[in-house]
């Protein structure tokens, strides 16, 4: 047997390849190539999975004036906005921001200095601005309000090429302080055709024009829908182009600047899926004057827009 051994135990001899060495070398290095796109794709869905890849809420806020004192007591308007479903509120005066945090909201914006009517379109306002906004940039960083808002001012026959470059120049002296503390300096574009006469910055391509200039991540808009309604209308396609430039939202219905419902003429269920769309991830806050009850307005309101923007 031991010397049949190797005859009948030896291993057959391995078949030669019908297929060249150099392309089984390439096939073996593309199945390895194949093999970890795979991979790191099953590890990628796996993480996507269990990660969070929905769009972040947007969250609603309400305006303090429209409702006090003509409709709510504070303490009432308050308790309404919380139980209602609302994390914010805006324009809230300063005598009442402890009440607010009370209830568990936020404040969104409060107005950074006065008045609408003589603002930064005026060179000779602009030292007295900048020590209103460096106070209530300290409330701001206190209180943890995002926004302040600030005012162009009447024209008073002050050119639309010159208003942007004193504002600008204005907001400019004040993006540094803003920029150091994180709160965002936000100029509100109101009508200049029904509520306010004159105002300056009644257009959004004038409001673009001065953020352009001033170019600071922390001077922005606020884009108030009932009164760009009334200027310029044509909303859904202003807020597509212009959105990089807004940092928050006024909403009302318009003509009458009243609850958003169906007896006035903007389509807000397009609006808010149109401003979802952009990416926006601030407060949309509400500032119309309820018809009637103002709970009931409150609720009704806050359902309505939830179901889009959350």
């Amino acid at each position: 047997m031991d010397g049949l051994g190797p005859i009948f135990f030896r291993p057959p001899a391995p078949k030669a390849s019908v297929f060249p060495k150099f392309w089984v070398r390439r096939t073996k290095e593309e199945a390895l190539r194949r093999f970890a796109i795979c991979y790191w794709l099953f590890i990628g869905y796996q993480l996507w999975a269990i990660g969070d890849h929905t769009m972040a809420a947007i969250a609603q806020s309400v305006s303090w004036w429209c409702f006090v004192p003509a409709k709510l007591t504070p303490e009432e308007f308050v308790r309404s906005v919380a139980d209602a479903g609302f994390l914010a509120l805006d324009l809230v005066p300063p005598e009442h921001f402890s009440l607010v945090m009370e209830h568990g909201l936020k404040i969104a914006a409060v107005a950074g200095h006065e008045s609408l009517t003589v603002g930064l379109n005026k060179r000779d306002q602009h030292a007295r601005i900048e020590k209103e906004i460096e106070a209530k940039l300290a409330d701001a960083v206190r209180y943890g309000i995002p926004n302040l808002i600030c005012f162009s001012g009447n024209r008073d026959g002050l050119g639309d090429t010159e208003g942007i470059d004193v504002t600008a120049e204005g907001l400019a002296r004040l993006a540094p302080s803003a920029e150091r503390e994180g709160i965002t300096l936000i100029l509100e574009l109101l009508n200049s055709k029904i509520d306010h006469p004159d105002y300056q910055a009644d257009r959004t391509a004038w409001g673009v024009s001065v953020c352009q200039k001033v170019n600071s991540p922390r001077v922005k808009l606020l884009y108030d829908i009932y009164h760009m309604q009334i200027m310029e209308g044509d909303i859904i396609r202003t807020i597509e182009s212009s959105h990089p430039w807004i940092a928050h939202y006024h909403t009302a219905g318009n003509p009458g600047r009243n609850d958003l419902d169906d007896e006035q003429e903007l389509n807000y269920s397009s609006i808010l899926r149109a401003i979802r769309g952009t990416g926006y991830a601030g407060y949309i806050a509400h500032e119309f004057i309820p018809k009637e009850d103002a709970r009931a307005a409150l609720e009704r309101t806050f359902e309505q827009c939830a179901s889009i923007l959350e």
